[in-house]
């Protein structure tokens, strides 16, 4: 390669690395148009990035530099902050305070980091009083922002839509009252499976909602993208907020071949979507060993086989 090349080469590296540095800069307010998701302009996104673990598990990754090193190296777009709000040594049910700085350390370093962040009331029961009071105060204190995305119940489990759209209206309520514009996402039962009762029965008066499905490739098979591609149809918006390519226990083998069809299934169908989990435990889902630094700054040999595969998609469709 003679001089000039190169740097055309570097001219061009620089520039994508720009465009991947200014991501919300580029696309700002985000909306629901239809069923599809949109930037400032108008235009379709795709948003693709990870979910960090329960915060009360996890907590050494919920850090400014963890999702600086998300951002550059695995070149996510967005990602997902889970706070535990029972489950773990340091929940938000017995360490609300602690909690709530630990999800703040990962909006405040999405927003250094020009990307989207889903603020994630990670439960699988309805705790309606709390929900009410915690999203009250982290809308007022961020709903200026467009990076912010608020999931307000993730995997409902036994409750009936009827139940998770009472909790759903309430709690969206009172994010609208400091926040009227960013998306709010809404779960459905079985863990987020059932997507069909929102299509049936959505929520009327808000917009910007969408509605969460979850998949494990290993074990969610084309049902699931059956079931979702009607709820589509029917005029229900769809975002993946989280997904991986083992069973759904979050252990046992990898499918990539399932993994790959609902890849291709999302990307058709301009779907965003999230991957669980960055975490040490030792179980499949995880994608970091106990050697990962908990401030980024990871080698290839600090990755599991469900974190080097993530990075190599997330790589691929958004750009590297």
């Amino acid at each position: 390669m003679n001089f000039k090349s190169k740097i055309i080469v570097l001219l061009l590296a620089s520039s994508c690395s720009v465009v991947n540095a200014q991501f919300v800069k580029k696309h700002g307010q985000l909306s629901v148009k239809g069923t599809q998701l949109v930037d400032k302009n108008q235009n379709p996104i795709v948003l693709r990035g990870v979910s960090l673990g329960w915060h009360s598990i996890w907590t050494r990754f919920y850090n400014e530099k963890t999702i600086d090193w998300l951002k550059k190296d695995f070149n996510c777009t967005i990602v997902r902050a889970a706070m535990g709000i029972e489950i773990g040594e340091r929940p938000f049910m017995k360490e609300t305070e602690f909690s709530k700085e630990k999800i703040e350390s990962v909006i405040k370093g999405a927003i250094e980091s020009d990307i989207y962040v889903i603020i994630d009331w990670h439960s699988h029961n309805i705790n309606l009083k709390e929900a009410k009071e915690y999203f009250y105060e982290i809308s007022k204190k961020y709903g200026k922002y467009p990076n912010v995305i608020y999931e307000i119940f993730n995997e409902p489990d036994y409750e009936t839509w009827s139940e998770v759209k009472a909790y759903s209206e309430e709690v969206i309520k009172v994010i609208r009252a400091n926040d009227p514009d960013n998306v709010i996402l809404v779960g459905s039962p079985k863990w987020d499976q059932e997507v069909n009762l929102p299509a049936a029965d959505p929520i009327k008066g808000y917009s910007n909602l969408m509605y969460t499905m979850h998949f494990y490739s290993a074990t969610h098979e084309k049902w699931l993208r059956d079931r979702t591609d009607d709820a589509i149809k029917r005029g229900l918006p769809i975002f993946v907020s989280e997904s991986a390519g083992m069973e759904a226990s979050g252990d046992g083998l990898m499918n990539y071949k399932a993994w790959q069809e609902y890849i291709d299934w999302m990307e058709s169908k301009k779907i965003s979507w999230i991957v669980w989990s960055i975490s040490d435990k030792e179980e499949t889902c995880s994608m970091l060993k106990k050697s990962a630094n908990s401030e980024g700054d990871w080698k290839d040999e600090d990755l599991k086989e469900s974190g080097l595969k993530t990075r190599e998609y997330l790589r691929k469709f958004n750009g590297n």
